[in-house]
């Protein structure tokens, strides 16, 4: 099979090992679309390796058609079109993921619209509503409101009633998010967002993919029993924690990553996806946002364009590029 090759930082696109298996639980894809993630651009740089055992190939999320499956998988049969959250690999003609990560696609949706779905509505249902424990009403902040992951959740957040306020870097994209259903929005590049967002309301739960740059301010709006979800390290690593304000406030902070979850919990994270968000992707109430595509060869431009923080919404990889 033909794989993207990360060689003296370049992205090359050329003749691999396919993956081994499938084994019992596993199921092999012929893949047709690939989503770009930041992880991604993090793994080529060095910071962000894949877990014990995963391939390097990068990609965290694809689109396909079940080729073969392993003993024990009755669910999925060759010739299905599905949609998958994978540990790594996803950037090839073919990958061998656990059943568990595999889903059917949403009724009506095309391969290449599905692509845009596994990562990121994992990523957001899963710190919002099960570490983040979002109560009825509650109000959430989301930084990188524009970005893949925070175009989902302000659509979780709008279908399941709970009023957001969202920080990206440019009106376009503040534009982009008030569209999608944020109900207050803040320019990062016009200071700190701490006022504004007290005025709003404050925050219960905040999906914060910045990290240290954002500690302060994020312990300033977060309310009472607030939750502070850390998704990403983009403003760095080390900060001062307030742990008065912590203390009298009663806030918790929680550190969640996604990828090196086992197959049994993204399975879990998945299934409560085809419960809740699935029928709502069917009827149109949420869609993914796809900001552009382009073929898996010049996976490098499509990385470029996520650098810039150009995007709005998803990036894609065309690989066999089937509709």
């Amino acid at each position: 099979m033909h794989a993207i090759a990360v060689e003296q930082n370049h992205l090359r696109w050329r003749a691999q090992p396919a993956p081994e298996g499938p084994a019992a639980g596993e199921v092999r894809l012929r893949v047709a679309w690939a989503g770009v993630n930041r992880a991604d651009l993090m793994q080529r740089a060095g910071h962000y390796p894949p877990p014990t055992g995963v391939s390097n190939i990068l990609g965290l999320e694809v689109s396909g058609t079940v080729v073969e499956a392993g003993p024990g998988v009755d669910s999925l049969c060759p010739g299905e079109r599905v949609c998958a959250l994978l540990a790594g690999g996803g950037y090839a003609e073919e990958v061998v993921v656990d059943a568990r990560q595999v889903l059917p696609l949403p009724q009506g949706f095309g391969l290449r619209d599905a692509a845009a779905l596994p990562e990121v509505f994992a990523t957001a249902w899963l710190n919002l509503f099960m570490e983040g424990q979002l109560a009825a009403g509650e109000r959430v902040l989301l930084h990188a409101g524009a970005s893949g992951v925070g175009t989902a959740a302000i659509q979780l957040c709008r279908a399941f009633g709970h009023p957001c306020f969202v920080t990206a870097g440019s009106d376009d994209k503040l534009f982009a998010c008030r569209e999608l259903g944020a109900d207050g929005v803040f320019n990062r590049h016009q200071g700190s967002f701490v006022t504004a967002v007290k005025q709003w309301g404050g925050a219960d739960v905040i999906l914060d993919p910045v990290g240290a740059a954002y500690l302060a301010d994020n312990q300033q709006v977060l309310n009472a029993e607030g939750r502070l979800v850390l998704i990403g390290l983009m403003g760095g690593r080390c900060a001062e924690l307030d742990m008065g304000r912590m203390l009298m406030k009663r806030q918790r902070l929680i550190g969640s990553t996604l990828r090196a979850r086992p197959p049994a919990a993204k399975g879990a994270i998945l299934d409560a996806l085809l419960a809740h968000v699935w029928p709502r992707l069917a009827s149109g109430e949420i869609r993914p946002l796809i900001d552009r595509s382009w073929p898996i060869e010049e996976a490098e431009a499509a990385h470029a364009h996520i650098e810039r923080d150009a995007n709005i919404g998803k990036v894609l990889l065309a690989v066999s590029g089937e509709g």
